[in-house]
């Protein structure tokens, strides 16, 4: 092509034809296809729903997720601030100037989700103790207070006070009679981190509770701030420490208590110094059976042994004495009430295992001495001895005097039981109590033993439950010696005699009525110490303070 054609214009057919931007007014718009008369669409198929028919649209189905995922109509911005269930939830009512023990208590009563969460704590370490060790210093404040006769709830309140004191409010503490575990999860997606120990070695030293009671007291207390080293070492002290008494004092305690015991019943100075030393004798013999690692049901045999042989040489030697006063006497001081109230008291409040186990300990104990006495009393029939059960029933109208034993067998079970000082005057005073509302309910009123030992036992656990909230420490120091004078020695002495001298039917007469005695003192003691706390409320944040003051803190 020339360039003279080039320049020369195009007509307007051939710009029409050729540019596709050039369009008629009457030209349809792109997408839209208009049929002709008669025609059919070009489109269409046998399965095109017809018109007019509308099928409903089919909800899409979730997928299937995690149990942690929330639902599809669940909003973070208008959920609730927590998950309440249909019940509800109930009110607790935590005082503050409450003893730690209750406190603890009633949230270990409550589901792990319901209980109310700890106030923040500012600790001196920067991130926290960990908590392995943590939870290591709770099982060892807990072997501690197992080990030293205390009720498994009361360990189980120690055990969660103290991790409850450093943070760690998801726990779950687990009691038994020779094992203590705890668990912690730090939350409902972690693992839970557990831990426990195994009690092997047991031993009555009430100093050492009342210390260890006094370190989680100082732990719990939002104003005292302990870090964990120091814990440690203050529960290393406790350790160490020796026992207040030596071990002569300890031999005369006992003897003392079974003369005072003998007293109880009628005897006299000569029954007196008979039971003393039969008493004295068998502490030493329990001794050397100890140094040579004989269990203590053996122990317990060999020690009931000598305050029945001496009744017996008493009755072939025709002194003019009361022989059964002097087995008594010796009873008394063998008699396992703590173990017995203990077990008692784990059964009360739920906890069987630990229960079962205690009081079949109880049993062991009570069937070693009971196999020492009727070995004694086997001894004394075969060589003529004529021991009559109603030997005893003396003159029991000796109100000053029998006062006076029972003071006297508390003071003396107090020192037994290794208590610190300060607790034995009050703990002598709460015996003398205990046995003249028993004295006045059954010589003066003519109720029934069982009933008068269950009133005398239950105003012991209320007083004994009211000195330990007004100081702040355990209940066992004021309740545990207050009721020697209370123990079934007579009745369990008599069913033993009795079975001896082949009455059975009588024997096990008696041994009934000990086995009734016993529960009534450990369902008394438990009884005052729960009315205490449901209906009495003592103790403040003042007397706490002034009690730390007074002791150095």
């Amino acid at each position: 092509m020339t360039q003279a054609e080039d320049r020369k214009p195009q007509s307007d057919e051939a710009r029409g034809v050729f540019d596709p931007e050039i369009t008629s007014e009457f030209a349809l718009p792109d997408g839209l296809a208009v049929l002709r008369a008669g025609a059919e669409p070009e489109t269409t198929s046998e399965f095109a729903l017809p018109d007019g028919l509308d099928v409903p649209h089919t909800p899409v189905v979730e997928p299937e997720g995690s149990a942690f995922t929330p639902p599809r109509t669940y909003s973070a911005r208008h959920a609730p601030p927590a998950f309440t269930p249909p019940t509800g939830i109930p009110v607790v009512s935590l005082i503050k100037d409450l003893p730690w023990q209750d406190r603890m208590r009633t949230m270990l009563r409550m589901p792990v989700a319901e209980r109310p969460a700890p106030e923040p704590v500012h600790k001196a370490e920067d991130e926290g103790p960990a908590v392995p060790r943590v939870l290591d210093l709770t099982l060892r404040i807990g072997e501690l207070l197992l080990a030293g006769g205390e009720g498994a709830e009361d360990v189980e309140a120690a055990m969660f006070a103290v991790c409850r004191s450093y943070g760690l409010d998801r726990c779950e503490p687990n009691v038994t009679f020779t094992l203590l575990s705890i668990s912690y999860q730090p939350s409902l997606v972690e693992d839970p981190v557990t831990a426990s120990r195994t009690v092997r070695r047991r031993g009555t030293d009430y100093t050492r509770l009342a210390a260890v009671f006094q370190l989680v007291d100082d732990l719990s207390d939002p104003e005292t701030h302990i870090s964990l080293e120091e814990a440690y070492r203050r529960l290393a002290e406790i350790r160490r420490n020796r026992h207040p008494y030596p071990g002569w004092v300890l031999t005369l305690a006992s003897g003392l208590l079974a003369g005072a015991a003998s007293v109880l019943v009628g005897g006299d100075l000569i029954v007196f110094v008979a039971a003393a030393l039969g008493a004295m004798c068998g502490d030493r013999l329990a001794w050397l059976c100890a140094g040579r690692g004989l269990p203590e049901f053996y122990q317990f045999t060999v020690a009931a042994m000598p305050p029945a042989a001496i009744g017996i040489a008493l009755t072939l030697a025709h002194v003019d004495v009361k022989a059964s006063a002097v087995v008594t006497g010796g009873l008394f001081a063998l008699l396992p009430g703590r173990a017995l109230v203990a077990g008692v008291q784990d059964g009360l409040t739920g906890f069987y295992i630990t229960a079962a186990a205690r009081l079949l300990e109880v049993m062991y104990f009570f069937v070693g001495i009971v196999v020492g006495v009727l070995l004694m009393l086997y001894v004394g029939v075969q060589l003529g001895a004529s021991l009559d059960p109603d030997a005893a029933f003396g003159d029991n109208n000796r109100p000053l005097w029998q006062i006076s034993a029972s003071m006297l067998l508390s003071l003396t079970f107090a020192v037994l039981l290794q208590q610190e000082r300060s607790t034995v005057l009050a703990v002598t005073l709460n015996g003398g109590v205990a046995w003249s509302v028993y004295g006045a309910m059954h010589y003066v009123g003519e109720i029934s033993p069982v009933a008068s030992t269950a009133v005398a036992a239950g105003l012991v656990g209320l007083f004994g439950q009211l000195l330990s909230r007004y100081r702040f420490a355990s209940a066992l120091p004021y309740t545990t010696a207050a009721i020697g004078p209370l123990l079934p020695g007579s009745a369990t002495y008599f069913g033993l005699l009795a079975i001896a001298q082949n009455d059975v039917d009588a024997g096990l007469v008696f041994v009934s009525q000990a086995a009734a005695l016993a529960m009534a003192i450990a369902i008394g003691v438990n009884l005052g110490s729960e009315i205490s706390r449901m209906f009495l409320r003592v103790g403040s944040s003042d007397k706490r303070k002034s009690a730390k003051r007074t002791r150095g803190f």
